[in-house]
């Protein structure tokens, strides 16, 4: 159980440094890419693909991981 905590709380890390970078390239026209060596560096290229990985992860798991979410689809009994 420690382990799948682990890997949420380091894909939700990563994607969360993605949106900032979408937030800082839409407004300031800036990458924090560019820290690498831009993204022909294998460095930048290496944060990207980990931060792809991790969205992707994180709309597996979603649904079993979030508590709003968990519930949805079925029906409360009243």
């Amino acid at each position: 159980m420690q382990n799948k905590k682990g890997m949420h709380m380091i894909t939700f890390l990563l994607v969360i440094i993605g949106g900032l970078n979408w937030l800082l390239v839409g407004l300031f026209k800036w990458d924090i890419g560019e820290l690498f060596g831009g993204q022909d560096a294998m460095l930048s290229r290496l944060i990207y693909i980990l931060v792809g990985l991790s969205a992707l992860y994180l709309v597996g798991m979603h649904k079993g991981d979030c508590k709003m979410c968990a519930g949805m689809g079925t029906k409360d009994k009243q």
